[in-house]
């Protein structure tokens, strides 16, 4: 009898470790499109386009997300910039030793003024930070319609990349950064023209950088948000000048599509694990087919594999019924 009760008290305990140690999908159900999330001093933070301001939520594990309050950090009412807040992401600028919320914005009548804002943190803790307006990033040959912006890190270089349009295309393009608020001109690198980048619209956007084994690559969204088909692609740093469009190769298929009931999975972003070994993704998806580019859509996160050619190994999208370890 002792022994029994043993063995359940251990069963007990191991069972309550395990679930304390996964999670399911997903993490945020409502206004989870766009999400990023970044890891810093024992805490995972997690935004989203919320429409009409930023929020950060935070926790300690990816499941605590799922419960843990939102905390609203910006709101505006500048008429250049009050209105359509998308894809908020959360970078160290090192040089600068300040944390800055990168975001697009625009005005309240239409989506054709959107461009790149920057925020400010006052500390070095994320959450502990008031956020002030650091300004708009103005691409020197080509201040236009921006939308979708990330780092890229190179050599000891910073490069700001982003999607804008260029005729009907929806392209990316990069630049390089010499102050948090400040790029150089920009190049295009990647033009919609596959099959799977031009369904319903010709669309690169999203772009989310992925660093192993001394490879770089950028994981961006193609196609329509609002069509049947939007997924994921690549591009690897082939060469030696991210600002050279011949140093990036286009793979030719996608890597990243609908599956197990979630649609239309896009506009990810990749984070280290707490022991910096592992990598995670962070993506949205939707239960609706074709997907409707609005607040329905929501939050995933899975671990990132690896193939044997050392090329990343996404996979597909996780069942919301299976229990995903946390990141260790």
């Amino acid at each position: 009898m002792v022994f029994w009760k043993f063995f359940l008290f251990l069963f007990g305990c191991f069972t309550q470790f395990e679930f304390s140690w996964a999670f399911t999908n997903p993490i945020k159900t409502t206004d989870g499109s766009d999400p990023f999330m970044v890891y810093s001093a024992g805490y995972y933070y997690l935004t989203t386009t919320t429409w009409t301001n930023i929020k950060i939520t935070r926790a300690t594990t990816i499941g605590g997300l799922k419960t843990a309050s939102a905390k609203t950090v910006w709101t505006d009412s500048t008429s250049s910039r009050c209105c359509n807040m998308w894809a908020p992401e959360i970078w160290w600028y090192d040089t600068a030793g300040s944390w800055y919320i990168y975001y697009t914005a625009g005005t309240s009548d239409t989506l054709d003024n959107q461009r790149i804002h920057v925020l400010k943190g006052s500390s070095t803790s994320i959450w502990d930070s008031t956020w002030s307006y650091a300004g708009r990033i103005a691409i020197p040959n080509r201040d236009v319609w921006s939308i979708d912006q990330t780092f890229l890190f190179y050599g000891s270089n910073k490069y700001l990349v982003y999607s804008s349009w260029d005729g009907s295309d929806q392209c990316l393009y990069i630049a390089q950064f010499s102050s948090p608020t400040t790029v150089g001109n920009a190049v295009l690198i990647s033009r919609p023209s596959l099959s799977w980048e031009i369904e319903t619209a010709r669309v690169n956007e999203g772009p989310a950088a992925l660093y192993h084994g001394g490879r770089t690559w950028i994981v961006f969204s193609a196609s329509a948000c609002w069509g049947s088909n939007y997924n994921l692609g690549r591009l690897e740093l082939t060469g030696t000048n991210p600002l050279s469009a011949s140093s990036w190769t286009k793979y030719g298929s996608s890597i990243f599509s609908s599956a197990n009931g979630n649609n239309e999975p896009g506009h990810n972003g990749f984070f280290s694990s707490p022991s910096g070994n592992q990598i995670h993704m962070v993506y949205h998806a939707s239960s609706s087919v074709p997907a409707v580019c609005d607040g329905s859509r929501y939050t995933m996160v899975q671990q990132v594999g690896w193939h044997s050619d050392g090329s990343p190994n996404l996979g597909s999208p996780r069942a919301l019924t299976d229990s995903v370890p946390e990141p260790v």
